[in-house]
């Protein structure tokens, strides 16, 4: 007969957060197992390993390791390098998030028939009935909203925007509710406070530069810088070394900056811009919508989007993309999978790869990837 105690897996890194979470569960009375995820063999991950092997013994709980260095190469890291060499800039934790975290965890977790899965992102999740509407094909009786956390300086929904249904409703996020500064205090009360590793704020996978990774894996194509005017100002290294909206590193000498301002693969050409109001752009195109619900809302629809992690939400309008010559329906809401977005004001820097998140109040509705 299977124990009325919910099994969780809570994903532990050896930081505070994923520390505290364990923490937690393991005080709230579910019986707790300990995960730490091998992504890479490098000397930080092995400490890593180590600082969460033995607060998972400290807290009493059963510690296990899941070496997905092979997946977590073919999914994330050259995903990234793919990217970056089609001439956009993505975001690996996204990716890691969503393939590695939510993805094959998750499939382990259900293989050990564990009933939920933890993590220590900064994000609530809030459980609603269906209302039952016509002429659709949503047979959930309940819908999982993700929605900020209560910290809103350290909230972390942008990165799981690009959940699902069937993975939410599996995920907890203890800290949903707790500010960083609890959670320190908790690390402290917990006796795990002076164990925890230092906040990384870098990609894992990159021990120095990403130009000195991507020199290592990527075959440097040198091209022409060009203005706005087309005139040749300069030589680039590879436009895999450059992003939009980038100031330093260009590699041209000029009393006044210039700002990388587009790239053009086909000629192999680096546009930049002396003027930094070029950057500023009123409108984006998205591809790979995600709504959290699974049930696409009616567009328009009055939104407010942040285009990266730590850029300031901003007010827009998100409606069906009628320049694409052909689009497929997502469903029979008719609602497409390329939308159109269109900014109250001008946003600095719109990077095609990163991911858009569009939220209502405090719920996130739904993501995709800047076209």
């Amino acid at each position: 007969m299977k124990s009325q105690i919910p099994k969780i897996i809570i994903a532990m890194s050896g930081g505070i957060d994923s520390s505290v979470s364990a923490a937690l569960l393991k005080k709230q009375g579910f019986t707790v197992i300990g995960v730490f995820m091998r992504l890479i063999s490098s000397d930080s991950f092995r400490k890593s390993e180590k600082q969460a092997k033995k607060i998972a013994e400290i807290l009493k709980i059963p510690f296990l390791v899941l070496d997905l260095r092979k997946e977590f190469k073919k999914r994330v890291i050259d995903y990234f390098i793919k990217e970056l060499k089609l001439g956009r800039t993505p975001n690996p934790c996204v990716v890691c998030n969503k393939e590695i975290k939510f993805g094959l965890l998750l499939k382990e977790a259900k293989k050990r028939g564990v009933d939920f899965i933890a993590t220590g992102h900064y994000a609530k999740k809030q459980k609603t009935k269906n209302k039952k509407q016509k002429n659709t094909s949503q047979k959930l009786k309940v819908i999982y909203k993700l929605l900020k956390a209560e910290d809103k300086n350290k909230d972390q929904s942008y990165f799981l925007g690009t959940l699902n249904q069937r993975q939410l409703k599996y995920l907890l996020f203890p800290l949903g509710n707790y500010t960083k500064s609890e959670v320190k205090k908790m690390a402290k009360d917990f006796g795990i406070e002076k164990l925890t590793r230092p906040e990384s704020r870098d990609i894992c996978f990159i021990k120095t530069t990403i130009n000195d990774f991507l020199k290592k894996r990527v075959k440097q194509k040198p091209g022409k810088i060009i203005d706005t005017d087309k005139k040749i100002i300069g030589s680039h290294q590879g436009l895999v070394f450059y992003t939009i909206g980038q100031r330093k590193g260009i590699g041209i000498g000029a009393g006044k900056p210039y700002y990388v301002l587009d790239k053009d693969i086909k000629k192999n050409l680096l546009i930049v811009t002396k003027n930094e109001k070029d950057l500023y752009r009123k409108e984006l195109t998205v591809k790979n919508v995600n709504w959290i619900s699974g049930k696409p809302a009616k567009l328009p629809i009055k939104v407010k989007a942040k285009i990266r992690y730590r850029h300031k939400m901003a007010e827009a309008i998100l409606s069906q993309n009628t320049k694409q010559k052909s689009q497929k329906y997502k469903s029979k809401h008719k609602n497409f999978k390329n939308l159109k977005v269109v900014f109250k004001n001008p946003q600095r820097a719109i990077t095609p790869g990163q991911l858009v998140v569009f939220y209502q109040g405090q719920e996130l509705l739904a993501s995709g990837i800047i076209q």
